[in-house]
């Protein structure tokens, strides 16, 4: 890098932040921080949907999967995405969006107190908040991967450059922020995406291989197949359950997008369009990495540096500059926006509980304690990130791969199941059994058992075993042990229907402890 890419950087940076300030002005209650008031317009929502499920991870570990199998990275990764948020745009997403038009909740976790109970919200609440920090430390990981190619500053010192910038922005001014700049960083990424695939191509041209005559070349034999290596049909199916529970609310900041719009209709076109976006663009910021090996020679066994390395010698300055902020725009993005879920989370959900003064906040304190804990969860999720590298965890894409695809399941499926009329018998028993035993599940095909199996148990059957021991045991518990109270009929129906027929009558007020935890509505 010179000082025309640093330039570009720090010039994105600043306008980010800018954004973020004058976004301050929009959000004047808790409402307005994590749900936009409800206001945000289904465009808006949509590319915001779409840019807060991207990360650096796709230049680093997906790009390692790009230069060593091909096409496969994009066949089990974003196909899937585009298809299970196509599939969420008639199933979850109008539901979701009533959680605030007819339940007035902020937080995507509030409903599961009369949905089920308090044990089950507390129980999912304070799991995902665990495995968010996990999940966003590995983003900040892959960024400063990323940063110290270009640079050579320490992985440490790239995670607290970015997560600083970040805490800037979306703690000042909440949803409003995350959404506008994501809609900046689209256009940032549209550009960089597209200078890099026409210098790719160019430079294949200049090779005298040509844009079709690539596939023939020795050094992609293989390449051309859909599934390869440890990414089959098994690992292909349960990533697709696993995405359509994920990128339609599951990992929570998803669902805050949908809530965002004005109605159901709205949030439905938002998640037609992100699909879509899926769909098309990820083909132009992958067939780089499917052309690296023709290119570049990776440095790393994972292939994970072959996209840093092939931007350094394709682009020139000032181009390169602005894919550095195109990969900073991902990571940024996806990060924000889980801050902003995980702060809604705890302040509307665990603070309560914990907490007996949380129970009366006033507006202005329940936004004080909103950004405290935007700052809070991503100095967590930044400590992490310095370890996402260890033994304990393995390198990034196993981070993200293993940890958040195997342990999405059996903490999204009460969640996200608990909308659907067809599970309305499923209650608390049902709802924590699933989530224990998915949790267990995921510990032992990836700990004892793997550990014992000669070569390891395949990478389809550690993120597949956890997500069919919930869904099944949420399903089957639900018949054996019905709990369809006619409160939980009430929330389903209210958020199963529009208007005010008799389906969506006022919800009755639950018993028990969740009367304890009433917590005021933004």
């Amino acid at each position: 890098m010179n000082g025309l890419d640093w330039a570009v950087l720090i010039g994105y940076f600043g306008v980010m932040v800018a954004i973020g300030i004058w976004s301050h002005k929009r959000v004047d209650n808790v409402s307005d921080f994590f749900t936009a008031g409800g206001k945000m317009p289904w465009w808006l929502s949509g590319i915001s949907h779409h840019m807060s499920g991207y990360s650096a991870v796709m230049f680093t570990g997906y790009a390692g999967i790009a230069y060593t199998y091909g096409v496969t990275s994009f066949v089990t990764w974003s196909f899937p995405i585009a298809l299970g948020i196509a599939i969420g745009s008639k199933l979850f997403a109008p539901r979701i969006n009533r959680l605030r038009s007819r339940l007035h909740v902020a937080s995507p976790l509030e409903y599961l107190k009369s949905r089920y109970d308090l044990k089950t919200q507390q129980a999912l609440a304070w799991s995902g908040m665990l495995l968010k920090i996990v999940d966003v430390g590995a983003k900040w990981a892959a960024i400063a991967t990323l940063l110290s190619v270009f640079t050579g500053i320490s992985l440490n010192q790239g995670i607290l450059i970015t997560g600083c910038i970040t805490a800037v922005y979306c703690t000042i001014g909440g949803l409003w922020a995350d959404a506008l700049t994501e809609l900046g960083q689209f256009v940032i990424q549209l550009l960089a995406g597209v200078a890099m695939f026409v210098a790719v191509v160019v430079e294949l041209d200049d090779k005298g291989i040509g844009f079709f005559g690539a596939w023939d070349e020795p050094a992609l034999q293989g390449h051309d197949k859909p599934l390869v290596g440890p990414y089959g049909t098994v690992f292909l199916l349960a990533f697709l359950f696993i995405k359509l529970f994920e990128y339609n609310g599951g990992m929570l900041n998803q669902a805050q997008r949908y809530m965002a719009t004005p109605s159901a209709r709205e949030a439905e076109r938002s998640a037609r369009l992100s699909a879509a976006l899926w769909l098309i663009w990820p083909l132009v910021l992958f067939f780089p990495m499917w052309m690296s090996p023709l290119l570049v020679e990776s440095q790393k066994p994972d292939g994970s540096d072959s996209y840093g390395l092939m931007t350094e010698q394709l682009l020139p300055h000032g181009l390169l500059g602005l894919v550095i902020v195109g990969f900073f725009s991902h990571t940024m993005a996806m990060c924000s926006s889980d801050a902003n879920a995980i702060a809604a989370v705890f302040t509307r959900d665990c603070a309560p509980v914990i907490w007996r003064r949380a129970r009366s906040w006033s507006e202005g304190q329940g936004l004080k304690v909103a950004r405290v804990t935007t700052v809070v969860f991503l100095g967590l999720s930044m400590a992490a990130a310095t370890q996402v590298n260890s033994p304990t965890f393995g390198d990034i894409i196993t981070v993200v791969i293993k940890w958040v695809a195997g342990l999405m399941g059996p903490m999204a499926i009460p969640m996200m199941l608990g909308l659907l009329r067809p599970f309305r018998r499923s209650g608390p028993t049902a709802a924590l059994t699933s989530w224990s035993m998915g949790l267990l599940a995921f510990w032992l095909v990836n700990y004892p058992i793997h550990w014992n199996v000669d070569g390891g148990v395949p990478l389809q059957y550690q993120v597949s075993i956890p997500l069919a021991v919930s869904l099944v045991l949420y399903i089957l518990i639900g018949y054996i042990k019905p709990e369809d109270t006619p409160e939980r009929l009430a929330i389903i129906d209210k958020v199963n229907t529009d208007g005010d027929g008799a389906a969506a009558a006022a919800v009755p007020t639950p018993a028990g402890p969740v009367d304890e935890v009433a917590q005021p509505r933004g």
